[in-house]
This record gives C-alpha cells, structure tokens and sequence, in this order.
C-alpha cells in the first residue's frame, strides 16, 4: 500500500514537470521519496523481524 503512494506521487511528479507545474512536481517527487524511503525501511524491518518456523 505504501508503495503504491509512492509510484502514484511519483507519476503525479513526472506529469507536472512535463508541464511545468514546477513546485507541484517538486513536492510531489519529496512525498515519492519519502514515502519510498519509508517503506523500505518498513520491508527491513519486517524482513529481521519476520516470522520464523520453529526448528
């Protein structure tokens, strides 16, 4: 799901940049990489933490 917000704010960025909505694009593309940066994060997390079968 948090991935999803960053792929859709992210074409939001490339759209208004190819028509020049210049501050729109730059927020845009700093929500995509925040947003990116989080759910990385949150995949590592749950990648050490994750469950594990009993041996």
């Amino acid at each position: 799901m948090l991935l999803s917000w960053a792929l859709t704010f992210l074409i939001v960025a490339i759209i208004a940049g190819i028509f020049g909505f210049i501050g729109i694009a730059g927020t845009a593309a700093w929500i995509a990489k925040v947003l990116f940066v989080v759910f990385i994060i949150l995949f590592l997390i749950s990648l050490i933490t994750g469950r594990r079968t009993p041996v």
